[in-house]
């Protein structure tokens, strides 16, 4: 679709370094998470509804079926693939039990390496040294950690149950290692505007980001959200508002970091609003749209330099 000519993206980088894009299969490993039980609160954050980003909920197959299962589906036809475990939080266990079911990926001999998604709270100095292992085992592997928002204020008001100095921590940590880590950040989240948005790029590239992952605010049923939202005191972002919001983070994004990911979608009867994130490609077009308008990665970092 021609994403490739404005953003360094993830496709980019692997066909650079693999010679080939990978496909990411997406992993249920039937990990919890601590703000659903009970450690940090029981309700999750106000956003969440795993069901949502992870519609084939999968955990009752083993991750090599789920691995197999997934590369069956071709897209693109790719050849290679990153295990990505994405739902709830994939560093939270026993050591021993992460590395199995890390390990258990691996022995597919399907992929070349792991995206591990995270909370940046529960990212101990045993995960950060199991995951360089595999690094230095010549794994492409990613931390890829939620953060939403560097707003504290925001996170507390979603009920994230972290601030950003988690973040920063994890960060400065798995740079210690050598580790590459993929900011999450959300897009649209109650009381922000789009100079929070890039209040939120500014301080993560500041610690240092290897690669970043936009996400729309989506309502979805079983969320707390999804009351406010029934209730007319939530209103989600509006598709220009998303595409110009996230264009602009990405113009001003320095070339060399990676975009794995600059919208997201879900499908009714989980998503309830807004309707336009129910179709992949409504969001990518229009940020695409918005990039050919106005330029691609690192436009506005150049155009700052040329200005001063």
């Amino acid at each position: 679709m021609g994403l490739d000519k404005y953003v360094h993206t993830l496709g980019n980088y692997c066909q650079s370094r693999f010679g080939q894009r990978l496909q990411k299969l997406t992993i249920d490993a039937g990990f919890d998470c601590p703000n659903r039980d009970g450690r940090l609160g029981v309700g999750g954050c106000t956003f969440c509804n795993v069901a949502s980003f992870s519609p084939n909920h999968a955990s009752q197959l083993g991750i090599a079926q789920q691995l197999t299962k997934g590369a069956a589906i071709k897209i693109r036809n790719a050849k290679r693939y990153l295990a990505y475990f994405q739902a709830y939080t994939s560093t939270y266990d026993e050591i021993q039990v992460l590395k199995a079911r890390y390990q258990e990926a691996i022995d597919t001999g399907l992929v070349d390496g792991l995206c591990i998604g995270t909370r940046p709270d529960c990212v101990s100095d045993e995960v950060l040294d199991l995951l360089s292992q595999y690094q230095a085992q010549g794994y492409e592997i990613w931390l890829e950690l939620g953060l939403q928002t560097s707003n504290d204020k925001t996170l507390k008001r979603i009920n994230r149950g972290h601030g950003f100095d988690a973040y920063q921590d994890a960060c400065k940590r798995a740079h210690q290692r050598g580790l590459k880590v993929c900011c999450h950040l959300i897009l649209g989240l109650p009381g922000e505007s789009s100079q929070d948005y890039q209040q939120s790029l500014s301080d993560i590239l500041e610690v240092g980001v290897e690669g970043i992952k936009l996400h729309p605010l989506h309502v979805v049923d079983g969320s707390t959200m999804a009351k406010a939202w029934r209730a007319e005191r939530l209103e989600p972002p509006s598709l220009q508002h998303y595409a110009s919001s996230a264009a602009s983070l990405i113009r001003h994004t320095p070339k060399q970091v990676v975009y794995h990911r600059v919208t997201a979608y879900a499908k009714p009867p989980v998503l309830l609003a807004p309707d336009w994130a129910g179709d992949r490609w409504t969001g990518l077009n229009a940020v695409l749209e918005e990039l050919q308008q106005h330029g691609g990665q690192g436009s506005a970092l150049a155009n700052q330099q040329l200005h001063f």
